[in-house]
């Protein structure tokens, strides 16, 4: 497909690894539709773009992904404005923590259970139910799902709700393959050890100070590590990598 038609959404694309995605498409030639949960972010990073794109080639709203409502408005948005994407990056996701970290497994309410799956998981699923119908009509798609090393090996901070719907993804994938077998629609899992963001906290925390004693090449990651990934598994180039769970984490976790 054509760079100058290529169209895509990213899921959580305020901040972090999902505004680096953002920035690094649109410099990649992509009109990018993307939305945030918190109105303060998707304020700063639509300023941020603005001082290298114009409005025309990108659209920032603040969305609720447990709305379906929302989630569909936003894709009609989208459609209205070039046309229904042929490059999805499910990336918004949650992590709630407390004063000392995730709740043990014990403690794990229903509520924080039930609140984070409908993000991470439903929320995803929600999204490739509204792009996949265009995709397999003009049959070429990519779908870029951001799981993290949380839902490869075993857990060192995330709690069990996080953990869970990262490694629900895989199943979401597979079904994904199914559904779009024949069709040029690739699906494929980006998994980003850590990563410095606002999510993961700076990089003097103890968290942070740990995990570097773990990770071989000796740094802890940035957005666009993770973002210069997500861009090559959105271009052309990437037609034969389908059902693949990529690792960017520098080592920390190695399946070999």
């Amino acid at each position: 497909m054509d760079i100058r038609q290529r169209v895509a959404v990213v899921t959580g694309g305020s901040s972090g690894i999902g505004l680096a995605t953002v920035t690094h498409l649109l410099h990649a030639g992509f009109r990018v539709g993307f939305f945030g949960q918190s109105a303060s972010h998707v304020d700063q990073a639509r300023t941020m773009i603005r001082r290298q794109f114009d409005d025309g080639w990108f659209l920032a709203r603040c969305v609720d992904l447990t709305s379906p409502h929302q989630v569909t408005g936003f894709f009609s948005d989208v459609q209205d404005r070039w046309r229904m994407p042929d490059t999805l990056v499910c990336n918004a996701g949650i992590s709630p923590k407390g004063p000392e970290g995730a709740a043990p497994f014990a403690r794990l309410s229903l509520e924080e259970w039930n609140k984070v799956l409908s993000v991470n998981l439903t929320g995803a699923m929600l999204c490739c139910q509204a792009v996949v119908p265009a995709m397999v009509i003009q049959r070429f798609g990519r779908i870029i799902l951001i799981g993290s090393i949380a839902g490869r090996a075993l857990p060192k901070v995330a709690g069990t709700a996080y953990v869970v719907s990262k490694a629900a993804l895989s199943g979401l994938c597979r079904s994904l393959l199914a559904a779009c077998a024949g069709t040029g629609v690739t699906v494929n899992i980006v998994a980003p050890g850590r990563i410095v963001t606002e999510m993961a906290g700076t990089p003097e925390s103890a968290v942070n100070r740990a995990a570097l004693e773990r990770i071989p090449v000796g740094r802890l990651g940035e957005p666009m590590d993770v973002a210069s990934m997500i861009g090559f598994l959105a271009s052309s180039d990437a037609g034969f990598i389908n059902g693949a769970i990529i690792d960017v984490n520098g080592g920390e976790f190695a399946p070999l």
